[in-house]
């Protein structure tokens, strides 16, 4: 099975790409190392995965891994890239799975630069659906997000929760997304599952992520920054839990999920955002200095994932909230060398 996994030298694309390499399936990455947020991280991930700073910086050009990941190719591509997008889906073999990781990602970036979720969001995944069906691929997963919910009452989020209200531009997009794999599903057949994935974290993470924020500061003995005055509970989710549902899914053939479907990809037993930070506290071995605050625009006060459709498939969270958060922190303290 050749796989192209977009977004490869993402938080989660990275972690899904060495899992896949790990098991065997041959894998091209993509991903256009823009500068949301420090690129070294993007070129860390990517070196752990054999491929050089070097090679990853030219633009659409084909990058060998190393010889012990000799299943793995990487291209630096825009998704938008109507001209070199379709010509990499038409190289060699084509692909037999596509699962669309890239996307501009962040609540409140996108009141400040609202252009830059439509490009790569909107636009950048309607040249993937193209590119899907004008290429043979009838497999295509793709990441959604829990945000999809908005300020939804209900105990447990749920896939069939009406979710046409969402309060934050990138909810909008990732919404808009399912519509169109829902339309493209009905048209043209692709099998396409959208991921709606609940506060991921864990090593390589994002910086813009709460535990990256609050350990920073924690180890720079500044102040955390506490929205909602603390008054908020996240469905907190480990990577490595992560993967596991993505590869179930990849791996699903029994005709469980429908041809056209959303599925929450989550940890299923939502914490308070409180104890979250006392998990930080006690993975550092230092009490936070704490600057409570009020809501902010686009975010939303909890989260809560049913997992029905996934442990359908033999899905289990098996990461606790104390264990996840400290194999960040030791990650964090070796990254940065603080050991």
């Amino acid at each position: 099975m050749r796989i192209l996994v977009t977004g490869a030298a993402g938080f989660i694309g990275y972690h899904l790409c060495k899992a896949l390499i790990e098991n065997g399936f041959d894998v091209v990455g993509l991903d256009n190392l823009n500068d949301y947020y420090d690129v070294e991280l993007k070129f860390a991930r990517l070196s752990e995965l054999g491929i050089s700073r070097h090679d990853a910086k030219q633009f659409n050009r084909i990058s060998y891994s190393d010889s012990s990941r000799s299943n793995f190719l990487f291209v630096r591509m825009n998704l938008e890239d109507r001209e070199n997008l379709p010509l990499l889906f038409s190289e060699k073999e084509g692909f037999d799975v596509v699962i669309n990781l890239a996307a501009q990602a962040g609540v409140r970036y996108s009141l400040e630069n609202p252009e830059t979720y439509i490009d790569s969001n909107v636009v950048g995944f309607l040249n993937v659906l193209e590119c899907c069906r004008k290429n043979g691929v009838n497999r295509l997963l793709y990441a959604s997000s829990s945000s999809v919910y908005g300020q939804s009452s209900n105990d447990v989020f749920s896939t069939s929760d009406n979710t046409d209200n969402p309060i934050s531009l990138y909810a909008a997009t990732k919404k808009s997304n399912e519509l169109m794999a829902s339309t493209y599903s009905h048209l043209f057949g692709l099998k396409a599952t959208g991921l709606r994935f609940f506060t991921v974290y864990g090593p390589y993470g994002r910086p813009d992520m709460a535990i990256y924020l609050f350990t920073k500061a924690i180890f720079s003995n500044k102040a955390i920054k506490i929205f909602n005055n603390g008054d908020m509970s996240r469905d907190f989710t480990y990577i490595d839990d992560i993967i596991s549902g993505i590869i179930l899914l990849l791996e699903e053939e029994s005709g469980d999920v429908n041809v056209s479907s959303v599925v929450n990809v989550g940890n299923g037993a939502p914490q308070s955002l409180m104890d979250f930070v006392l998990a930080i506290e006690q993975s550092t071995g230092i009490v936070a200095k704490k600057n409570f605050l009020p809501m902010q625009p686009g975010d939303v006060p909890r989260t809560s994932a049913d997992l029905s459709e996934l442990k359908r498939l033999g899905y289990q969270s098996s990461t606790g909230i104390r264990e996840g958060v400290e194999k960040f922190v030791n990650w964090y303290k070796k990254y940065y060398d603080l050991c």
